[in-house]
């Protein structure tokens, strides 16, 4: 499908109002050529042969005519307007709509600004042109043709004179297209790249100042403005360009009905009554000959925002669901990873992932920043398809599952800390919406964040800023946990959840975690030793392999890497003496 077909698609569904919009636009071109016929009568019949009874008939059909124009145009403005606002709605959701479908490889390739310009700038533009270009350009051409079929049944040899210009017009708006739409496409890079570069230093804020890096920031974003400026700069100089031209071929019709109209006044071929008709006529022919280069801006606008727009929802996602037989039962919890590898941008992130976890399970994964402990989740989560083996759920490739459901048995705590800008309740209840306000307490108690939300002001109804702004990092953490609990998952990740959080809380949660055991598949990154020791299965990574399993005795007694970490956590203390302190306590 092309861009412009695609559009279509949207605007066939308004098919009906734009054709009643364009019957009253013909309607208001047919009545435009009244108006000047009037006036050669005034002139002929009224002023020359002083027949003034005729006057007040013609006097009040020329505010009659003028009285529905004014009605007709703005009906039909009401028309146009409308169905530009209905195709735009229908357009943003769509896009939208295409934008939460798309899988993590699209976002790590796109900028949020550049995908915010498509939804504002370029959206726009494809409104003003339903709105205003396609009635204008449609409402002036019929004009154009009425006009000149007017100025033929006054005098054949002065219309063939006023059609000398339409050559020279068609090879200026050819060129001036031809030129113009790069300028365009240019023009709404270079905004996207503003738009991107400023979207990206207002959530950074915080650290541009942390760092007091304001000027350099300013510099940078000078730069980005200057590149805007020079592409509106290099675009206006097309419209200089061309819009003279298009001045001149205007006014060249004027002299073209003073000189040669004028002349056959004098020689008796016209009446002077033909001549105000004419020259009244004159606008309807002046009109788009003048503005044929500004409408020229606004179709290519409109075509190159189509194509941007259609470029990226046509982007399709690698991880789709099932088309058929998408696996939709709830989920047991069993996971399995035979074989598993993962590539991107040619570099292996994970290889040769193999283990084995029961339903209800604990597992503990632990490794150097980087080993790809976080890239085992994704896969798992299907945020990312495997380069090769399977990983399984319930003995199911998760390819095979409906990957709707299968996130919906998925309650994860991700390492970086989304919050949205609504109340603190809305955050922990986002997962579950119409869960009562006892079961999102009662999530929070678990996750050790009731005691400092009942704290706040407002309590539960306390507005989070955007990203969080004005939680700590902790209090973040355990709201995002409280989130993932409050989804009752068959699966829950923890990704580096507690790594803000001191030590007694983290005991706390640890021992609430305990507790939905039995009835929950547990997955904890973590750094600290003490966040996973009593976990069923420890997998210890590096470099993108599992190097160490087993539980954590086991791991110690083998004297790898994991018993190098646990003693550089815990000193020197001999393990058995550790394990004595644990069964007297």
């Amino acid at each position: 499908m092309t861009p412009l077909k695609w559009f279509y698609s949207f605007l066939k569904k308004y098919r009906a109002r734009l054709c009643l919009g364009l019957f009253l636009t013909t309607c208001i071109a047919g009545l435009s050529i009244v108006n000047p016929y009037i006036s050669g009568i005034i002139v002929d019949d009224v002023v020359l042969k002083e027949n003034y009874d005729l006057l007040p008939k013609l006097v009040a059909c020329l505010l009659g005519v003028t009285f529905l124009t004014g009605i007709l145009r703005f009906s039909y403005q009401v028309t146009f307007e409308t169905a530009s606002q209905g195709l735009l709605y229908d357009m943003r959701g769509k896009v939208y709509r295409k934008l939460l479908e798309e899988d993590f490889a699209f976002y790590n390739k796109k900028r949020t600004g550049d995908l915010m310009s498509r939804q504002t700038g370029d959206m726009d533009a494809i409104r003003h042109f339903v709105a205003a270009v396609i009635y204008t350009v449609y409402q002036n051409i019929l004009l154009f043709i009425f006009a000149l079929l007017m100025v033929f049944t006054v005098n054949t040899k002065l219309a063939l004179c006023m059609l000398v210009v339409l050559p020279f017009t068609a090879v200026t708006t050819y060129k001036q297209s031809k030129e113009v739409k790069p300028a365009f496409q240019r023009n709404r890079n270079c905004f996207s790249s503003l738009n991107a570069f400023v979207q990206e230093n207002v959530s950074g804020n915080r650290v541009v100042k942390a760092f007091a890096k304001e000027d350099f920031e300013i510099e940078k974003f000078e730069k980005e403005n200057d590149k805007f400026m020079n592409s509106q700069i290099k675009g206006s100089r097309v419209w200089m360009k061309y819009v003279p031209i298009f001045e001149i071929l205007s006014y060249s019709l004027t002299i073209i009905l003073m000189l040669y109209g004028g002349y056959m006044v004098i020689h008796g071929e016209i009446s002077m009554g033909d001549l105000v008709r004419v020259n009244g006529y004159l606008w309807m022919l002046n009109n788009p000959l003048r503005m044929a280069g500004w409408w020229v801006n606004d179709i290519q606008n409109f075509i190159t925002s189509v194509e941007k727009i259609y470029a990226t929802y046509s982007e399709e996602p690698k991880v789709r669901t099932p088309r058929t037989g998408g696996i939709t039962t709830k989920i047991r919890g069993d996971v399995e990873f035979k074989d598993v590898a993962y590539r991107a941008d040619d570099e292996d992130i994970v290889m040769g992932i193999n283990f084995k976890v029961k339903a209800g399970q604990r597992v503990g994964i632990i490794g150097s920043t980087g080993a790809g402990k976080s890239t085992l989740m994704n896969l798992l989560c299907r945020f990312y398809d495997t380069t090769s083996g399977e990983v399984l759920v319930d003995g199911q490739n998760v390819r095979r599952h409906d990957l709707y459901n299968l996130r919906d048995n998925i309650g994860m705590a991700m390492q970086d800390v989304f919050l949205f800008s609504d109340t603190i309740e809305g955050n922990i209840a986002y997962g579950r919406p119409d869960c009562s306000f006892e079961e999102v307490k009662h999530a929070a108690v678990m996750a050790d964040a009731n005691h400092f939300i009942s704290a706040l002001p407002e309590g539960y109804d306390t507005i989070v800023g955007e990203r969080g702004v004005g939680l700590s990092g902790g209090q973040k953490q355990r709201i995002s946990l409280a989130r993932a609990l409050l989804k009752d998952p068959s699966i829950l990740i923890l990704d580096d959840t507690t790594s803000a959080v001191d030590m007694e809380t983290e005991s706390y949660i640890q021992t609430q975690l305990k507790k939905i055991q039995k009835s929950c598949t547990v997955f904890i990154i973590a750094y600290r030793i003490s966040s996973i020791k009593d976990a069923d299965l420890i997998l210890v990574m590096d470099g993108g392999h599992i190097i160490e399993q087993g539980t954590h005795e086991e791991l110690v007694a083998q004297g790898g890497y994991y018993a190098k970490a646990f003693r550089n956590q815990y000193g020197e203390i001999p393990y058995d003496l550790i394990k004595e302190q644990k069964k007297a306590l």
